[in-house]
């Protein structure tokens, strides 16, 4: 996550560094850039999230809404996913998720890298999502600045798109003291968690329900 506005009293101590936990890339550490309000998802919390999807991510298209740091992108292309969009809007932080893909495709073990799998995109996620018109996306990371509307946008977009495919995995993150906004009734909330000042939510899309 980065952009305004931003976060009150939610420090990071890990800023500065940020550890890839599973896959191809596993105890990579890789820099973030120092923005105000950028919050890279915790290893806590990314360790338990990709649990939740470990069956999910292998050969999953995946969306990084609200890239920032590219916790969550990375991530998920270093444990299997067949291609990983994020979206940035910040000039700094773009740069830094730019020479960090470069450097994780700079090892060329295999014939293939999972980096090739990496779109960066610098624009503003919401606007991006409302004139969308591609493929349809398995994984959908939801991390938008706290304190913002941001999140009720998105899924509010995500639904009007119809850019889900069926079974698609979501992945939802706010502040303690937000509510986690209406979700479509399409989707379905699976999963539920919190940790410190954050509260984390997985719900799966079934245009059945």
């Amino acid at each position: 996550m980065s952009g305004k506005p931003v976060a009150k009293n939610n420090t990071n101590k890990g800023a500065g560094r940020l550890r890839i936990i599973g896959g191809e890339w596993r105890s990579r550490q890789l820099p973030v850039v120092d923005l105000p309000g950028l919050r890279p998802t915790t290893d806590r919390v990314r360790e338990t999230l990709f649990n939740w999807l470990q069956n999910d991510i292998p050969g999953a298209y995946c969306l990084d809404l609200f890239a920032g740091s590219g916790a969550l992108g990375f991530e998920a292309a270093s444990r299997g996913a067949a291609s990983v969009t994020m979206l940035e809007l910040q000039n700094n932080a773009m740069q830094v998720l730019a020479s960090n893909k470069q450097l994780l495709g700079a090892d060329k073990g295999d014939a293939h890298n999972r980096a090739d799998n990496i779109e960066l995109i610098q624009r503003d996620g919401l606007s991006w999502l409302a004139n969308y018109q591609g493929k349809s996306f398995d994984v959908v990371f939801l991390d938008p600045p706290f304190d913002s509307d941001y999140l009720a946008k998105a899924i509010q977009l995500l639904d009007e798109q119809a850019c889900l495919s069926e079974n698609a995995c979501i992945y939802l993150e706010c502040a303690n003291h937000q509510a986690l906004p209406e979700l479509p009734a399409t989707w379905a909330l699976s999963r539920e968690k919190k940790a410190g000042q954050v509260s984390y939510f997985l719900a799966r899309y079934n245009s059945k329900i």
